[in-house]
């Protein structure tokens, strides 16, 4: 049987890669948005913000990389919709595969479009003048982090996928994930903001997030931030997943 799921899941994976490869303006977007946004606040608004660093591309990089995964992971629930709507679900289920594997397939292909984007924006940094001189431990834990992060709003966007009504719908929840880390420290200290936002700023998961992963690559010691996040990333997984399999059950049933 768990043969059987891995393999069911690593040929409907395939076929969903040639869905991503085939709408590259699509994967364009996703990079582009994050990166517009790194040049705007690095070149036009660096030089009135007070990130307390020399380098300005390095405070700002972590958040731009969580804004990425929030704008890529759109593309998944838009593509889970028109799966669901085209009766592709119910073709797959008069076939003898495993039903979850579907989901995962997804899930993996949103992981992997999401790991390029991010490449791609951390080369762009390194053009931009991001320089980190920590080892390759440092760097896999970063890519742990994401990682982790990158597959717990994956399966958010599987539940948006399920259950909207339009395609609009289906990919716009991504927006107040990609508006979480301008409240958070991903841009400014969060000690420059007033009262109640930065009570929320400080208690948000983004804020966690990134202060680990900019920690990690600037060579720093990582405190509870560290596991804070990870806790973040961990619960929204947890809850994300149970919520995904129900909302699934109750299409296909």
């Amino acid at each position: 049987m768990t043969n059987h799921f891995f393999g069911d899941t690593a040929v409907l994976t395939g076929r969903s890669l040639k869905h991503v490869t085939r709408s590259l303006d699509t994967i364009l977007t996703t990079v582009v948005t994050p990166i517009a946004m790194m040049l705007l606040f690095v070149y036009v608004f660096g030089g009135a913000i007070s990130a307390g660093t020399d380098s300005y591309v390095a405070y700002l990089l972590p958040g731009i990389l969580l804004i990425t995964i929030a704008s890529g992971i759109a593309y998944t629930a838009y593509r889970l919709f028109l799966d669901l709507q085209g009766g592709i679900f119910e073709r797959f289920h008069s076939m003898p595969i495993a039903r979850s594997a579907v989901l995962w397939a997804h899930v993996l292909t949103s992981l992997v479009a999401n790991l390029i984007s991010l490449l791609v924006v951390v080369l762009v940094a390194l053009l931009m003048g991001f320089r980190s001189g920590v080892g390759v431990l440092a760097w896999l834990a970063v890519t742990g982090i994401l990682i982790l992060f990158t597959v717990a709003l994956t399966w958010l966007a599987v539940i948006a996928g399920l259950s909207a009504k339009t395609v609009d719908g289906a990919s716009a929840f991504s927006y107040p994930l990609i508006f979480l880390p301008f409240i958070s420290s991903a841009f400014v200290p969060t000690e420059t903001m007033p009262g109640p936002v930065r009570w929320f700023a400080e208690n948000q998961p983004v804020t966690s997030i990134v202060n680990s992963i900019r920690d990690l690559l600037a060579g720093q010691p990582v405190g509870a931030d560290l596991w804070i996040a990870l806790a973040w990333c961990v619960g929204i997984l947890v809850v994300a997943y149970a919520l995904a399999i129900v909302t699934y059950r109750r299409k296909i049933s």
